[in-house]
């Protein structure tokens, strides 16, 4: 008899979880909303459909494109590759050619144009002085801090820095983690050089797996509760329990602020209450001419947006671009925000105009903050047979989708080797 397990949560963490578990366990999902996929999702009614965030992959994202594979979905039509490249217009650009790891890199600071020699040398000194260490430090410290003493200049903070902590902790500077940032270097650069591919999502995101594993779990058996919000995870006579339905195992795959209300567990609490949350603006744009920008992503020194996406170019959304904010420290109201990322995008396609539509995306807490020393919780909890999953619980990585898959695999094997020690 196959043992009874229950998934609250339909993110990246749940859905990878509950894959993992699909054949093995009588299963069930919860998923609180209409659709699964949490913060990586497409949302919205007919003819007003968009990503809840434009989101980056990397080819060293092993988990995702597995679980990809796995529901069917094509990691070679379902992303563009583009070997890691980091184009800012007035400032950066440099473009990694097809050389086996680390020469890559190297080839591609020798090359890159729109920052000095002396910095292309304290750049590639600080790179490969991570490299030398193994990616490990001897005591975590802020990302300032680091680059205070790597005696990186302002045009590289600017124009590289800046840029790379926005998108992968989406945690300002001086409170972001370069323990956690060196595990990003890591397993991208510090790798061969596919893993440091760019992968940039041709479908929405709710079609590149979050939909896909949701069909394939129905087709496999579990039990999918779409719109049933728990209220709560118990244990009761030993056993774990979903709002009074009794189960051998339940993963939790929820955000924190969530986790500690369906849990009342002391030890929770005081994990979760250690985390900080912050926000991205996503703000999407639609033009009367194609902007035809020079490359599919691309930035701008000293502009608004972190980012700015040719959804064209990408998945064939005529007109339209996405831009991306990190981590703001306030934005102003949503017309002046428009106006300001169209600036943005004129100096990369001058031929246009105003957007003659638009939608600004504002995730308050779209990701756990990054924090120096920040002590996450483990897959297993204090109670037996009540799990852990999520970006939040991966122990070295930012809030990213190969965290949250990632930590869903890791719940999912423990749930697998505690029920077969108990049978």
């Amino acid at each position: 008899m196959k043992p009874r397990v229950a998934v609250v949560g339909a993110g990246w963490a749940g859905l990878a979880a509950a894959v993992e578990l699909a054949g093995w366990a009588d299963l069930a999902v919860y998923e609180a909303g209409r659709d699964p996929g949490g913060r990586a999702r497409c949302a919205g009614k007919d003819g007003a459909r968009f990503d809840n965030g434009q989101h980056i992959l990397l080819g060293a994202y092993a988990e995702c494109l597995r679980l990809m594979r796995t529901v069917g979905v094509s990691p070679e039509s379902a992303l563009r590759r583009l070997p890691m490249q980091w184009l800012r217009d007035g400032g950066l650009r440099l473009r990694c050619p097809h050389l086996p790891a680390p020469l890559h890199v190297a080839a591609g600071l020798l090359l890159a144009r729109g920052v000095s020699w002396t910095d292309k040398w304290k750049l590639a000194r600080a790179l490969d002085g991570l490299r030398r260490s193994g990616y490990r430090l001897e005591r975590d410290l802020s990302v300032e801090a680091w680059l205070a003493a790597q005696g990186q200049s302002a045009a590289l903070r600017r124009d590289f820095w800046q840029p790379l902590v926005a998108s992968a902790l989406n945690t300002p500077l001086p409170r972001a983690s370069m323990r956690v940032l060196a595990a990003v270097l890591r397993d991208s650069l510090g790798a061969a050089r596919e893993a440091s591919d760019l992968l940039l999502p041709a479908l929405d995101l709710s079609s590149l797996f979050p939909d896909p594993a949701w069909r394939w779990l129905g087709e496999r058996g579990a039990a999918l509760r779409s719109g049933e919000r728990v209220a709560s995870v118990e244990i009761k006579d030993g056993r774990p329990q979903v709002d009074g339905t009794e189960y051998d195992a339940v993963i939790v795959a929820v955000a924190p602020y969530h986790a500690k209300d369906l849990l009342d567990e002391p030890a929770l609490r005081e994990s979760v209450a250690a985390y900080r949350y912050c926000p991205i603006a996503t703000v999407y744009m639609r033009f009367d001419r194609s902007p035809r920008l020079p490359a599919p992503m691309m930035g701008v020194s000293g502009g608004t947006a972190d980012w700015l996406f040719d959804r064209e170019a990408l998945c064939g959304e005529a007109g339209w671009l996405a831009a991306v904010i990190s981590a703001p420290a306030a934005l102003p109201p949503a017309e002046e925000l428009v106006h300001a990322v169209a600036a943005d995008a004129r100096r990369l396609a001058p031929w246009l105009g105003e957007p003659c539509q638009s939608q600004v995306i504002v995730e308050k807490r779209a990701t756990f903050a990054s924090e120096i020393g920040l002590m996450r919780p483990d897959a297993r909890t204090a109670w037996a047979g009540v799990y852990l999953a999520g970006d939040w619980v991966h122990p070295d990585y930012p809030a990213t989708l190969e965290g949250a898959a990632r930590s869903g695999v890791a719940a999912a094997a423990a749930v697998k080797r505690d029920l077969q020690v108990e049978q």
